[in-house]
C-alpha cells in the first residue's frame, strides 16, 4: 500500500471514492452526494491543489482504497491548528489496518509544517469503530455538539477530539 499526497490527476479518483463515502455514510460527513455530485472536476481539482489542504491518498496497485484530508487554518491567531477531514476507506479495505496507516501518515504530515501545535477532527457520535481508531492515535474527546448534522428526519451528534502534535 501507497501512501501519497494527491495530484491533480487524482481528482476523478477522489472525487468517485469521496461520493462513495458520502453514499455509504452520509451520517459521517457534512457534505451530501447530491451537493458533491453536483460540483465539476475542476472543483475537485482545485481542493487537491488548495495550500489550505493537503489530501492524503492509499493506493494498492493504483487503485484510491482510502483517503485522509487535512485543512490548515489561514487566519494568523488560529495557524498553530490543523483539522482532519474527509476520512473514508474503502469497505474492501476496512479492518486491516488501512484507516490506522492513514491517520499517522496525516499527524506525520501535521507535524512536519511550521508552527503547528494541534490537530482536531469530529467523529458521529455512535461510530465506535472510528472513535476506537482516533483514541488509538491520541486523540482525547473535548467536547460533544449535538444536533450537528442532519440525514433525512434523523439528526446525529458530533464528538470534538484533539491532540497535540510532538514527535511520537
Amino acid at each position: 500500500m501507497l501512501i501519497r499526497k494527491l495530484g491533480a490527476n487524482d481528482a476523478e479518483a477522489y472525487r468517485a471514492l469521496m461520493l462513495e463515502a458520502y453514499g455509504a455514510y452520509p451520517q459521517a460527513f457534512t457534505s451530501s452526494v447530491a451537493e458533491r455530485a453536483r460540483m465539476p472536476l475542476s472543483w475537485w481539482e482545485k481542493r487537491i491543489e488548495s495550500p489550505l489542504d493537503y489530501l492524503l491518498g492509499a493506493f494498492d496497485e493504483g487503485v484510491l482504497a482510502g483517503i485522509v484530508g487535512l485543512a490548515f487554518e489561514p487566519r494568523e491567531k488560529a495557524r498553530h491548528k490543523v483539522t482532519l477531514f474527509g476520512m473514508y476507506v474503502t469497505e474492501a479495505y476496512q479492518r486491516k489496518g488501512l484507516g490506522h496507516q492513514l491517520v499517522e501518515a496525516a499527524l506525520d504530515a501535521a507535524r512536519r509544517q511550521p508552527g503547528v501545535k494541534l490537530i482536531q477532527l469530529t467523529v458521529t457520535a455512535g461510530n465506535d469503530a472510528a472513535f476506537a481508531l482516533y483514541q488509538r492515535c491520541g486523540f482525547i474527546q473535548y467536547g460533544l455538539e449535538p444536533l450537528a448534522v442532519r440525514v433525512g428526519i434523523e439528526y446525529f451528534d458530533k464528538i470534538h477530539l484533539w491532540r497535540e502534535l510532538r514527535a511520537d
